[in-house]
This record gives C-alpha cells, structure tokens and sequence, in this order.
C-alpha cells in the first residue's frame, strides 16, 4: 500500500530514500537493521505444516544479476486472499542466504529502493547493522501516509493504536498483513482461540459486548458511578468500599467473587492514586469504565483477522466501525478512553514486579496523547456525532453529508458565540 503521490508512506522509506539519494550505504544498512523486512509467499505454501519457505530470486535483466526482492513495511501490496507475507530481518536473511553472486532488492523499482551485494563480508556487514539496530523497535508511533488518516475508519483503528505503538507497528493498516501471515495466525488462536472466521466473529461480538473486560472490576467502577450520580459527588475511599463490600455481599450470597472484587478495588485506587501522582488524572479524576480495553483490542482482533484471512478488507473496515459507536458512548475524550484501556491492562496483569508494565504503559499513553503525529492529537473525539448521521444515511461513505458534517462540528466546536464554547461538559 503506497500512498499514490511519491511520499515515503512510513518513516523507514524516508530513511530509505535520503540515504539513496547520498549514496550512503552504512545508512541504508542502519535503517534496514532496524526494521521488519517481508518476503512474499503462496498461501497454500505457508499453511503447509513444517514448510520452510525458499528465499524467492528473479532475474533482474537491466542489472544482468539474480536479486531476491523483500519490501519494508510501507510497500507492501494490497491484501489479497491467496498470497501472504512473512517478515524476517537483515540478520536473518545473512544467515539463510544461498548463493553469494545474488543480491538482496529492497523495494525493487521504487523511490525507496536499495540494492545490496551480498557476498560474504557484506552478509558479516548485514548482522553487524542487524545488531547494532537490535531489530524492530517496540514502542514507537508508526504512521502510514497512505492509509486513513482522518474520517471514521482511521477514529476506529485509532481505538486499537495501544497495541499497534507497543509492538511497533503501523496503527492505520487495513492491508496485507497486521505483523506477518504466521504471526497473525498464531496470534489468533492463542490468546484469543481463533481458529476460523466463525470464531473471529464470535469472538468480535463478545469483545464489542465488552464481555472479557471482567465483569467485576466493571461492577467495582459501576458501584462508585452510581454513588456519584446519587449524590452529585465522587465517594470517599471508604464509601465506596463499604458499597462494594453490601453490593457483593447481596448479590453474591456464596462469596465468590468477594475477594476478587476487594483486590480489584485495592488495585483499581492504587492505580488511580499514582495517574493523579504523574499527572495522567487531575486530582479529582477518576476512571469510569474500563470498555477501552476490549474495544482496542477488538480493533486488534479484526486486524489480525484480516492478515490471516479470516475476512476481506471490505468487511474488516465494517468491523472496526461496528467498535467506533460504544467506545465513544463510554468516553469523552481520547485521553479518558486511553486511561481505560491503562487501567485494564494494569489491574488485570499485575503480578510480580508491577513497575516495568506501569512504565511501559504509561509511555504508551503519553505517545498517543502527546505525540503531535498520534491520530489522538489529529482526530476529533467529538466526531462522533456526524460520523452518525453519515453511517445512518450514507452507508460506509461521507457522501453528500460529509461537507455540511463537518461544517456543523467546525461552528459547534470552534465559533465564539457556541454554547460548547461556554457551557463546561460537566
């Protein structure tokens, strides 16, 4: 998926074409270090149990010289149902390489394309950089120019974007492949135990239901909205956990889920305690609801789906806007939904020494909210009201709505004379 006007579509092709057009080869080898590199490959051939696949060469006859092509990641092509990518690494390809006379194409006849001899000692200069890059990086923002950027489709896939920046990938894909074919499939059928598009659809409507979030943390959080409506005020610690404590005492006569939900509480203030320590919440925030993390990671799921074949593209884009409505209903703000999904991730997983996942969470909220290239920081939260009005009349498209939709956001959110302007939310 290129991005139909010439521009580098993710940051490795930039890389890639500065260091072309000085002619830097230890550039080239730096930017290549670091990032995934994909091979194509026939699906039938990847669902073969045991295949290893061969490094497919092709004669390059303006060159007079056997290459075998790979792409980065902003090159690959559009999905298609019988061909698949699988990634490997600079690394890896200078431990498998067969034939000392070809050379590795790197986005062949593009802008971004580089050619490397690959003899013995250029093969020791491949680990080398491999090594010192140490791979495809974690936590980074990775933008493709050419996917969806503003509009409905790129607020939903920005729903599943904590997951996309932990593991260092393009958060608005909906192409070949989410990380690689194999990956994709692994993926799904564990944790997620997707085996088949039944499954994938099964399992998306559960997610969108909110359904594996948990159902006592979310009734812990209910028990605190419900005291606050009450009473126009946010309880004290105490209050609401003697509310927890009568509320599970009636409706869990047999005592199940009462040490659970007083755990849950435990973690849920500690955490809240230390987002308003490190300025994540104000000192009177609080989180709500944790919908957020099953609504990201059903976004996740329907990627996945689509890079394993379990859907097209057509309705995996109809899948992540099926997410887009409940998660904006549960929030009001990118920065509240973000803590949601913090706040999931981190009361569900701590164990042992909780504070390198506390980090590590907390620095993917601050690349989503504080990154001036985050979709958080680019698409309006409060679109949700036209993208209403234009799935209801128009189908998937903007249509005839999209000019008057966003003219009307424009004045409600931006004229001086807007009640929106001079009326607090809350």
């Amino acid at each position: 998926m290129t991005t139909g006007n010439g521009a580098p579509p993710t940051h490795t092709e930039r890389l890639l074409y500065e260091a072309g057009e000085r002619d830097d080869r230890a550039a080239v080898l730096d930017a290549l270090g670091r990032t995934r590199l994909y091979v194509l490959q026939a699906r039938a051939q990847a669902d073969a149990p045991g295949h290893v696949p061969p490094l497919i060469s092709r004669r390059d006859r303006s060159a007079r010289r056997t290459v075998v092509p790979v792409l980065t990641e902003g090159m690959l092509p559009p999905w298609h149902p019988d061909w698949v990518f699988q990634q490997t690494t600079l690394g890896r390809l200078a431990a498998a390489w067969p034939n000392d006379r070809w050379w590795l194409a790197v986005n062949p006849d593009t802008p971004f394309a580089a050619a490397l001899p690959a003899r013995a000692r250029d093969r020791h200069a491949w680990r080398e950089a491999s090594d010192r890059g140490g791979g495809p990086p974690r936590l980074r923002l990775l933008t493709h120019a050419g996917g969806p950027l503003h509009g409905p489709v790129a607020h939903a896939l920005a729903l599943g974007a904590h997951l996309a920046v932990l593991n260092g990938l393009v958060w608005n894909g909906l192409g070949a492949q989410y990380e690689d074919y194999p990956t994709d499939v692994s993926r799904l059928r564990r944790p997620w135990a997707v085996h088949h598009r039944a499954d994938f659809r099964d399992k998306l409507r559960i997610l969108i239901a909110t359904r594996l979030v948990g159902r006592v943390p979310e009734s812990v959080l209910n028990v605190r909205r419900t005291l606050t409506a009450r009473s126009g005020a946010a309880p004290s610690g105490e209050e609401w956990a003697a509310a927890v404590t009568a509320a599970f005492e009636r409706d869990d006569p047999h005592g199940e889920d009462r040490a659970e939900a007083a755990e849950f509480l435990r973690r849920i203030t500690h955490y809240e305690e230390r987002f308003r320590a490190d300025g994540l919440l104000p000192p009177d925030g609080r989180v709500d609801t944790l919908a957020a993390f099953d609504h990201g990671r059903a976004v996740n799921v329907v990627r996945l789906a689509l890079g394993a074949r379990y859907c097209d593209p057509r309705e995996a884009e109809e899948s992540v806007l099926r997410v887009l409505e409940p998660a904006r209903r549960a929030y009001r703000s990118w920065e509240e939904f973000s803590l949601g999904y913090l706040l999931a991730r981190l009361i569900h997983f701590d164990v042992g020494d909780p504070e390198p996942m506390y980090q590590e969470s907390t620095a993917l909220h601050h690349a989503l909210t504080g990154d001036p290239a985050s979709p958080y920081r680019n698409i309006p939260w409060s679109a949700g009201y036209a993208l209403g009005r234009v799935l209801r009349f128009d189908g998937e498209e903007y249509g005839c709505f999209h000019e008057g939709n966003v003219a009307a956001h424009r004045a409600l959110t931006a004229h001086e004379g807007s009640p929106w302007r001079h009326i607090p939310w809350r």
